[in-house]
């Protein structure tokens, strides 16, 4: 005979199997996400598939994977970092400027203008935290300042002398003949900065304290973390991934440019949001930014291969599609991280 215990002895481990799977969702989304983008594209398109294309998207992304790896950490925080295509430009700017105008050579090239961006990341994470300034409005007037910065040095004018270290990060190639190995140094560089991001955040205290910081700042305090601490170091990672990023655009556009590429921003937050990392903080990692770097950078390009997007008015509509995706993710991204019931609560 069944009996109340019994039955609730049952329903137990469902309900267990149901908390698990609401915890996994938020992983596992984006991959489902980025699975049914790919088939959808192999069907639609004739190039999609190839393997020099795949390797395109690679090479596309990497830029971006840098930058992400160092949003990830400011946005797990609860912040946000509005700086980051400045600092790309203006990275890019002050090494080709050492090198052209000042002839200066390695190291100082490529230290010099990597302490200039980890620099002013640490005074937005400074400002913020001890004058109580939300990091929306100071990394916003960072970015006037870097990009002042870089339309000053440079008065407006494109630079096209750099160092031969900045060429091989942006446009140098890793071969293995016997290997059938051809990779990008640049996708090579990208993989590295997700991968130490991956094991800082996961098995650091470090990187415990960074989500315990966007989880619950006051409850982090009273556990005894220096959550301002966390802020700071959060935006100078991401003012050292930003300054990195703009030394491997200037090898790869063969070029230091003045005028900030916006872009940048848009494409960084968004492929980390679109991963599942939590613009509130606390949830999310360099996993979920992987998936998000590939789903963005499989829409980007399969967006670009669609025969009906490739003339006519059908080209203007690219920058549209990729809106509607990310505010579609946007949404999808409060739900389940479950803010819409505890804000009824």
């Amino acid at each position: 005979m069944t009996t109340p215990a019994n039955t609730a002895e049952r329903m137990l481990p469902e309900r267990d199997s149901r908390r698990q799977f609401r915890a996994l969702l938020p992983i596992i989304a984006p991959f489902l996400t980025l699975i049914v983008l790919f088939l959808f594209f192999s069907v639609t398109t004739t190039t999609f598939n190839n393997p020099i294309n795949l390797n395109n998207i690679l090479v596309q992304i990497s830029t971006i994977a840098i930058l992400a790896t160092g949003m990830t950490f400011v946005l797990l925080t609860g912040e946000i970092d509005l700086s980051i295509a400045a600092m790309v430009t203006l990275s890019g700017v002050v090494s080709a400027h050492l090198f052209a105008n000042l002839d200066l050579r390695e190291p100082f090239t490529t230290v010099v203008p990597l302490g200039v961006a980890t620099l002013l990341g640490f005074v937005s994470g400074f400002a913020s935290t001890k004058f109580r300034i939300p990091t929306f409005m100071v990394t916003l007037a960072m970015s006037l300042i870097a990009s002042g910065l870089s339309i000053g040095i440079t008065e407006g004018r494109i630079v096209f002398d750099y160092s031969e270290v900045i060429r091989t990060l942006g446009s140098g190639r890793f071969i293995i003949p016997e290997a059938g190995i051809n990779l990008r140094v640049l996708t090579i560089l990208a993989a590295i900065c997700l991968f130490i991001g991956f094991l800082v955040l996961r098995y650091t205290r470090f990187g415990r304290y960074i989500y315990m910081t966007g989880a619950n700042k006051s409850a982090a305090r009273l556990a005894g973390v220096d959550t301002d601490m966390m802020v700071i170091a959060a935006l100078t990672i991401c003012g050292f991934t930003a300054g990195l990023a703009g030394l491997a655009n200037v090898g790869r556009l063969a070029s230091a440019q003045p005028t900030v590429i916006n872009g940048f921003l848009i494409d960084t937050i968004g492929a980390v949001v679109l991963g599942g990392t939590s613009l509130s903080g606390g949830r999310g990692g360099i996993i979920q930014t992987v998936g998000g770097l590939l789903i963005y950078g499989t829409l980007r390009n399969g967006l670009d291969n669609l025969p009906q997007l490739q003339t006519g008015a059908g080209v203007f509509f690219k920058e549209f599609i990729t809106g509607i995706v990310l505010f579609v993710a946007l949404i999808v991204n409060v739900l389940l991280s479950g803010r819409a019931s505890r804000d009824r609560t």
